[in-house]
């Protein structure tokens, strides 16, 4: 049986849009669409904002595996990367575009698992689209005249773009979105086990909003 549902327009240049009042709606037309076709399990996002700091996180379980996405604040990012030899030009440039703290993990899968960020799709009522990776922002850093000891250590702080988790293996760092701060998103996220690929999706997260605004 294959459920398929289709509600955008398009602009001038032919990107696809949603409109925003219809995106919570569209979310729970995918969670029923993926039920059907199995093409993206429904799991149970869980959400919870540190009492403390306002700080959010997302994360979920699905098929044995776990991913959770911790904003970051963009005085958070830009001080980091300031602190690793960064000028603060391409520091702020890095923490505007929505930074979280990635967690994945293989908690219970039947064997290894795989990942592929480039496989990973956000879902906004604009349309969909792919995560920034390291490896655009490492151009960027190049062009902008970054130093190697401060490129170096930014690649050690991103959340690997491909990366092979056996059984009880985990792994953590940064990931870049790309939206506006206070943006709501979906995301779809894949690996492999065996050759076989899988989805799940998280669901409702949100970018971190103004460093004041909290």
């Amino acid at each position: 049986m294959n459920l398929r549902v289709t509600l955008c327009s398009c602009n001038g240049s032919g990107e696809r849009r949603i409109s925003a009042g219809i995106f919570f709606l569209l979310q729970a037309i995918a969670l029923l669409s993926a039920f059907v076709t199995g093409a993206v399990r429904a799991a149970e996002t869980k959400h919870e904002i540190n009492p403390k700091n306002g700080i959010e996180t997302w994360e979920v379980r699905d098929q044995g595996v776990f991913l959770s996405l911790t904003q970051m604040t963009p005085d958070q990012a830009e001080a980091f990367f300031l602190a690793r030899g960064f000028h603060q030009k391409s520091a702020k440039k890095y923490a505007s575009a929505c930074v979280f703290e990635t967690i994945f993990r293989n908690e219970s899968a039947p064997a290894a698992v795989s990942s592929n960020l480039a496989d990973w799709r956000i879902i906004t009522p604009q349309g969909e689209r792919h995560l920034k990776l390291e490896a655009d922002w490492d151009r960027q850093w190049k062009a902008d005249g970054v130093s190697e000891p401060a490129r170096i250590a930014f690649r050690w702080s991103q959340f690997p773009t491909k990366q092979r988790f056996e059984p009880g293996d985990w792994n953590q760092g940064m990931t870049t979105f790309g939206l506006p701060r206070n943006s709501q998103f979906n995301l779809i996220f894949k690996w492999t086990v065996k050759g076989v690929s899988h989805e799940s999706m998280l669901s409702g997260v949100r970018c971190a909003p103004d460093n004041d605004s909290r």
